[in-house]
């Protein structure tokens, strides 16, 4: 049983439990063929009102109801079989289990336990520099499946980086990049040219980065491969850095379309 980190579900069972409020925990334990959610993932369920999703429609709506009526009789469990097809006025064609139970403060350590596995699991993202696009960035990255941390030496912008799930560094970006784990992802939007160059030459030594993006423009890429080149930095490394970061099909540098762009891009980066 699991649930997305970004849904903070034990969040909200923690407070229902306080308040005395009945909850019931809704997992798609079974997910067959084409289905909107895959096994494992939960919502939570109070008389009036749900949080998280497993998929929305018709079974979604069905899973709430039963739940209810669960919390309404008193009962302790119930598990729910639904067909995606045109008889509840879906046409995914799969098949989905849930299974439904009261829950109590057995349920919320164990969903603290698995959104705390959750998230060590997740990619983590470093963004170096905290001005606007940094910033944005941040926000942007904050509900998604990833582990987000932002780093700059300035106090008063690091102060200014919204995102509850966002750890934010205040300290050297370029000794951070060089401490880096392998394998995350690294985004360079620092006020500074010179810092960025310093950290991209970093980064592509070590060349073990899932993905590194570079704010800039393509004459700020040309120069700067041209001095990556001239330390004797590995070409193939070199392939791999992108800048601009967004790519160039949407040419509009307003910080929030950047970061939307910069999401996207990190997402598919990741996934692949």
């Amino acid at each position: 049983m699991s649930a997305d980190s970004s849904e903070a579900l034990s969040e909200a069972l923690a407070t229902a439990l306080a308040a005395g409020e009945p909850a019931a925990l809704v997992a798609l334990s079974e997910a067959r063929g084409s289905t909107p959610r895959a096994a494992g993932t939960a919502m939570l369920v109070m008389p009036e009102r749900v949080a998280g999703t497993i998929g929305g429609g018709t079974y979604e709506w069905s899973g709430i109801a039963r739940a209810r009526a669960l919390l309404a009789a008193g009962e302790a469990e119930a598990i729910l079989r639904r067909p995606l097809g045109p008889e509840t006025g879906q046409c995914c064609g799969g098949h989905v289990t849930l299974v439904i139970h009261r829950a109590d403060a057995g349920t919320l350590a164990a969903l603290r336990a698995s959104e705390a596995e959750s998230a060590a699991r997740a990619p983590l993202v470093m963004i170096y520099g905290a001005g606007h696009v940094g910033r944005a960035l941040a926000l942007a990255l904050d509900p998604l499946p990833l582990r987000t941390r932002i780093i700059d030496d300035r106090p008063e912008e690091i102060a200014r980086v919204s995102g509850a799930r966002v750890a934010r560094i205040v300290g050297s970006a370029s000794a951070a990049a060089e401490a880096a784990l392998p394998g995350a992802a690294h985004v360079v939007v620092t006020h500074s040219h010179a810092l960025d160059s310093l950290i991209c030459a970093s980064l592509l030594e070590a060349n073990t980065f899932a993905y590194l993006g570079l704010i800039g423009s393509a004459t700020k890429r040309a120069t700067f491969l041209g001095a990556f080149r001239a330390m004797g930095l590995d070409e193939a490394a070199l392939a791999r850095l992108v800048c601009p970061i967004g790519g160039t099909r949407v040419r509009d540098k307003r910080p929030a379309v950047i970061a939307a762009l910069a999401a996207a891009e990190l997402l598919a980066a990741l996934a692949s």
